[in-house]
């Protein structure tokens, strides 16, 4: 027996690896954040699995499924929405494993900013604009943040931000970001990216606090703010396929 932690990516039941596929189609046991992640994603766990949505569920009754599950020899697919690394809460489930001996693996997922950047046509790390991209969140009531993550020791860097649990703090964003972004500075806010309902916000610093407020957004979204998010057009050429820079697998350089 074992518990697969299944990255089940940003909505898009077409965006499930092969393998997290697979194993959804074997485990006789399916437990699934059902807030986050869309029944059509477990549809095809097999007859008669014992499938749950977690989203009422606490950690100590999801926890007695898997030992239950354990008892009776049977696997169990935990799926988690995006990458479950990532605000996946599972270091918790982990740990109560770990002490119980129940054995698991992770099988990753498409995480949200991946599905945004793809929704929006765009790299999110440009030559000379931005090459780096920090995933963060807003605290709000959800558990503190360690003492030197703030959104304002990131800020200076300039890297693209992308923060989850942002959008009913898109206030205190602005408030934090501006002197080092600009007011001008594009952000972009993922509603439900992979979902039919998905949505793309485009604006500024400036102005996407009152976008968000006109379409009613309040969860479910992604936060992405940088430089990089803009119409950048004057960047110079990435030097991998430069023909004047050589590189291991181009050892001579073109003329």
């Amino acid at each position: 027996m074992i518990v697969h932690f299944i990255g089940a990516g940003p909505g898009d039941p077409e965006l499930l690896t092969l393998k997290a596929q697979r194993l959804i189609r074997a485990c006789p046991v399916c437990l699934y954040a059902g807030s986050l992640v869309p029944e059509a994603v477990v549809a095809e766990a097999p007859p008669g699995a014992r499938v749950l949505d977690t989203a009422p569920m606490t950690l100590e009754e999801t926890h007695a499924e898997i030992v239950a599950a354990h008892d009776r020899g049977e696997d169990v697919a935990r799926v988690h929405s995006g990458d479950p690394s990532l605000y996946g809460a599972i270091a918790e489930q982990i740990r109560l494993l770990r002490r119980g001996g129940i054995p698991y693996d992770i099988v990753p997922g498409v995480p949200a900013y991946a599905a945004a950047a793809a929704a929006l046509g765009r790299e999110l790390t440009v030559p000379e604009v931005a090459q780096s991209i920090v995933l963060t969140r807003m605290s709000m009531k959800s558990t503190s943040m360690p003492a030197g993550e703030t959104l304002e020791n990131f800020a200076r860097t300039g890297a693209t931000l992308a923060i989850h649990l942002g959008v009913r703090a898109l206030r205190e964003i602005e408030r934090v970001l501006t002197p080092h972004y600009g007011a001008d500075c594009p952000v972009v806010v993922a509603y439900r990216v992979g979902w039919p309902d998905e949505m793309l916000l485009r604006g500024t610093l400036a102005d996407i606090h009152a976008k968000v407020r006109t379409e009613k957004i309040t969860r479910t979204a992604l936060v992405l703010v940088g430089p990089a998010l803009g119409d950048v057009v004057g960047f110079r050429d990435s030097a991998l396929y430069d023909a004047a820079m050589p590189h291991v697998l181009r050892p001579r350089a073109k003329r």
